[in-house]
């Protein structure tokens, strides 16, 4: 029997359907990858005669059918392009984005380089649970952070300046949630329908909308799954350095409280998410990274 140091109990080692063989799991952070990392992972697939490349939910690539005795040597090959074996079992594994500013014309935050920076952190930690975490750089959503057990959101709260608008409707027009409507020539925004994507901010052709500056919905406990659960809220920041401090808190507290055969989603009462929530909250207004929540 293998140790549990050896290559055979990572958890980006998974025993296929014919146990003789393995599907190997790569780390690559919020799915980016290089021409020259797909050139390695290319050149690996047929040096170890995997006859194709998996691409992942996780934002991940698997290379199939790799024996047993292969471990070693693909996992140092893997190692030395960047793209070394991922994880997949109760740990923390890879993190997912969208694309963030860095391309989406709706994004409101950096997806990518706190995706990075959080894996830098927390990869493969060793957890009681499988510890999922997802980035979506607006409300649009498009990695489910809120099916996933720790979900961030990047939203903007739209500001109206008194006195400037001109009633073109325009605004009117790009609310996908029909929050906005022009009353007396103004345009006029009902909070309780604004989900603060942004979208009318940057819609008005005069530049009269402003942004309160980007924040960062957090929840925590979200699940696909044949159950799949919508995550619960645990705090708004507005910071990059707040969203790292809230998640590794939400790692820690997982990792001391949470036990081994339950989703996460299905124990957080169990193991006071609401007395957690109070907590970190009133941690980071003491700090001096500045809470948003209202």
């Amino acid at each position: 029997m293998p140790s549990e140091n050896t290559i055979h109990m990572r958890g980006g080692v998974i025993t296929e359907r014919d146990p003789e063989f393995c599907t190997i799991r790569t780390r690559i952070p919020a799915g980016i990858i290089t021409p020259d990392m797909l050139r390695g992972i290319a050149d690996i697939a047929e040096r170890y005669k995997a006859p194709y490349a998996h691409i992942t939910t996780r934002q991940t690539l698997e290379l199939p059918h790799i024996p047993h005795d292969r471990l070693d040597d693909i996992s140092s090959d893997l190692s030395d392009i960047g793209t070394p074996v991922g994880s997949e079992r109760d740990e923390v594994v890879n993190v997912t984005a969208c694309p963030g500013i860095d391309r989406c014309v709706f994004a409101n935050i950096d997806s990518l380089s706190l995706a990075r920076e959080i894996d830098r952190r927390l990869f493969g930690k060793e957890m009681p649970v499988k510890i999922r975490i997802a980035i979506s750089g607006c409300p649009n959503a498009c990695t489910s952070p809120m099916l996933n057990e720790i979900g961030i959101i990047g939203r903007i709260e739209p500001l109206r300046t008194p006195g400037v608008c001109t009633g073109c409707g325009t605004c009117v027009e790009y609310c996908r949630e029909g929050a906005i409507s022009i009353k007396k020539g103004i345009s006029v925004l009902d909070t309780s329908k604004c989900i603060q994507c942004g979208t009318c901010v940057r819609s008005c052709p005069f530049n009269l909308l402003k942004s309160s500056g980007e924040h960062y919905l957090i929840s925590v406990g979200g699940r696909r799954g044949r159950h799949p659960r919508i995550g619960k809220e645990l705090i708004i920041v507005n910071s990059e350095e707040a969203v790292v401090d809230v998640v590794e808190k939400v790692v820690q507290w997982v990792y001391r409280r949470a036990w081994s055969g339950r989703l996460l989603s299905e124990q957080l009462d169990d193991i006071q998410f609401g007395k957690f929530k109070e907590d970190i909250r009133e941690q980071i207004q003491a700090s001096s990274i500045v809470d948003i929540v209202q």
